[in-house]
């Protein structure tokens, strides 16, 4: 038994191991020529501001008194520049998000395993093309852009990574920190004839990370009175540094400004995921270069229902997605494009030349195709603009056709893999717990050894090897595909086994088999509804929680004194939590009492299964219910996992 479960440890390894194989690679490549518009850019240098967990629709639906929330910003809308919405992709967090925003690409996958903190490969930005880039802001999210850049020419201001604690404080209060720097920044400027220097200079970005609006929605959720106001705090500051810089270069028209966010959030305060709440977010462009807000009459080509929702309907909307913001970054301050952008300029935010236009979309498309070039050694060039988009459009296409060109052929072999380990289990489960040990039969003997021979044949893995090795495969990849040869040659061994299974069950009558049947039906499909809509999992909960008094079990003592205690022990994990969450509503901090709660449990569960029983229930049960203890000091769904532990508890004991 010891050797199945080392067994079974290992499959599930290499399964988990080829997820990075097949999905997390990097798409980024290496050596392409820097690509530029040869023609005068129309801004000499860029405000970028990012409010990160900022909704589209928090900014520009109106609230219920039908005022909007960011007065300054919506008359940017409705005045002086174009706006949109920004389509961000999964994961919906902040180093991704500005990754697509500042670089042009999205997030090299492999930068999970770094937490999306550091660069797990370097790769090139606006910033690194800028003549100069200051940034002000968080301090998980600056260094990655500083740590890249070739030269010495971002400079980064960030706040103490504590002051991201917000248990105690407002959120907010980052916000602030960051206008206040940039101002005194701008002053000091005045005398310091180095930088004045520096800062009279085209090409030059300024980058704002507002953290505030993200932390507030964490805290108290995008529809509280904090994540409202943190807006309104972020427009009253957006419209007074816009006025300060204007002043310091003697409103030369010379700046460009665009004001948008790395992701959304769900009204539960959370993201990463791809619900439109977390990959709709606001994007506002105006100033040098930019198309002044343009009125329109006939209906426009969104369907969302969005613009009626934001009553926006007579204003013009230009949807992008969030790589496209880079390559429009570039074009309007006329720095190269980022190497590894798969942006499309987005021209509809151009108020430029028809030649200008044509140059920087020609510029825009090598870049993409130069990208594809290095790669595959693809020869293409054209310089009419309408072939631009097509070589773009097809040189984007087979860049993913490449850089997932294994993806169908790996996922067979473990899907092949997994069904006949999961096969494999199934029986041996069965053969152990449902008393279907027979001597074997001369018919079993005989199909038994006919299997053995059709799977034990070398013939098969010969030809898996050598198609491998005609691919030049890594070596992962030959454990990925031979590994379902041993495995359903194992499943095939117990095959008697799944002969007396439908036999036993041949005899059962008709309602109780369909009664199975929709039982278990019922269950995957609850499964893949709550993928969607996570309340259906409570409906799960709830049937489950009929099954002790349906089935018989609740009558047994133990099992009675077993709910009994689980509902003693859903109070002790609702306490913390509860209490937590109401304390930091009121900004009071942690309390004292909940810290060496918290701390206790983390601290006791180390060594606490030592002292339980050494049968080998008891120690499983108690090893389980320790390892609970992170899980259930970092998340607020305690009633879900004592559930579980008790529907798991009571399976176990059934058997």
């Amino acid at each position: 038994m010891i050797m199945f479960f080392l067994v079974g440890l290992l499959v599930h390894v290499i399964f988990f191991i080829s997820i990075f194989d097949i999905y997390f690679t990097s798409p980024l490549v290496h050596g392409m020529a820097p690509q530029a518009s040869p023609l005068p850019p129309p801004a000499s240098r860029l405000l970028l501001v990012v409010a990160d967990g900022l909704r589209a629709d928090s900014l520009y639906k109106p609230d219920a008194n039908g005022s909007t929330r960011a007065p300054y910003l919506r008359s940017v809308m409705e005045e002086t520049g174009s706006w949109g919405v920004s389509h961000t992709r999964v994961p919906t967090e902040s180093r991704p998000g500005h990754v697509a925003l500042i670089a042009g690409f999205y997030e090299d996958v492999s930068a999970v395993a770094k937490g999306w903190k550091e660069n797990p490969v370097e790769f090139d930005s606006v910033f690194n093309e800028s003549r100069h880039t200051w940034c002000w802001g968080s301090p998980d999210i600056l260094p990655m852009f500083a740590k890249g850049a070739s030269g010495d020419h971002v400079y980064t201001y960030t706040y103490p990574a504590e002051r991201e604690d917000f248990a105690s404080t407002d959120a907010s209060r980052l916000d602030t920190w960051v206008f206040d720097e940039v101002k005194l920044f701008l002053q000091s400027a005045r005398e310091n004839s180095s930088l004045m220097s520096s800062l009279k200079k085209d090409q030059n970005v300024f980058f704002l990370h507002l953290l505030g609006i993200d932390t507030n929605g964490h805290a108290h959720r995008p529809m509280s009175q904090e994540y409202l106001e943190n807006i309104r705090l972020v427009d009253s500051g957006v419209k007074e540094l816009v006025s300060m810089v204007e002043e310091f270069f003697d409103n030369d028209g010379r700046t460009a400004y665009v004001f948008t966010s790395d992701h959304g959030m769900t009204n539960w305060g959370s993201h990463g995921a791809g619900h439109p709440s977390e990959t709709l977010t606001p994007l506002l462009v105006w100033g040098a270069g930019v198309h002044t807000a343009q009125r329109v009459t006939e209906p426009q080509k969104y369907s969302d229902g969005y613009l009626q929702e934001w009553q926006l309907e007579g204003l013009r909307r230009v949807d992008v997605n969030q790589a496209d913001i880079a390559p429009l970054m570039s074009s309007l301050i006329g720095v190269p494009f980022p190497l590894n952008s798969v942006g499309v300029l987005p021209l509809q935010y151009l108020n430029n030349s028809d030649q200008f236009k044509a140059e920087s979309m020609y510029s825009n498309a090598i870049q993409i195709l130069e990208q594809f070039k290095v790669q595959y050694n693809v020869e293409e060039n054209n310089n009419v603009i309408s072939l631009c988009r097509s070589l773009m459009g097809h040189a984007l296409e087979g860049l993913s056709y490449y850089h997932t060109y294994d993806r169908f052929f790996l996922g067979c072999s473990v899907v092949l893999g997994f069904t006949g380990w999961t096969s494999y289990v199934v029986l041996v489960i069965l053969k152990t717990h449902a008393s279907l040990r027979r001597p074997p039969t001369p018919t079993d003997q005989v199909m038994k050894h006919s299997h053995t021979r059709c799977v034990h044949n070398p013939v098969a893995t010969l030809l898996i090897g050598m198609f491998l090795i005609i691919q030049r495969s890594p070596v992962t990849y030959y454990i990925y595909c031979l590994l379902p040869v041993p495995v359903w040659y194992s499943v095939l061994k117990e095959f008697g086994t799944l002969t007396d299974l439908v036999r036993s069950y041949s005899s059962l009558p008709l309602g109780k088999c369909f009664g199975y049947f929709a039982l278990l039906t019922f269950g995957i499909e609850l499964l893949v509804v709550s993928f969607f809509h996570r309340a259906m999992l409570t409906v799960g909960l709830a049937v489950l929680s009929l099954w002790p008094l349906l089935s018989g079990l609740y009558s047994k003592a133990k099992v009675r004194q077993g709910v009994a205690c689980t509902v003693r022990e859903k109070t002790v994990c609702a306490y913390v939590p509860t209490s937590t969450h109401s304390s930091l509503q009121l900004k009071q901090g942690l309390p004292l009492l909940n810290q060496i709660i918290s701390w206790s449990t983390l601290g006791s569960s180390l060594f606490v299964p030592l002292l339980s029983s050494t049968r080998l229930f008891h120690r499983l049960l108690s090893i389980f219910l320790s390892l609970t203890a992170t899980y259930l000091l970092l998340s607020t769904g305690s009633y879900f996992f004592v559930s579980f532990s008790l529907v798991t508890l009571l399976t176990v004991n059934d058997l």
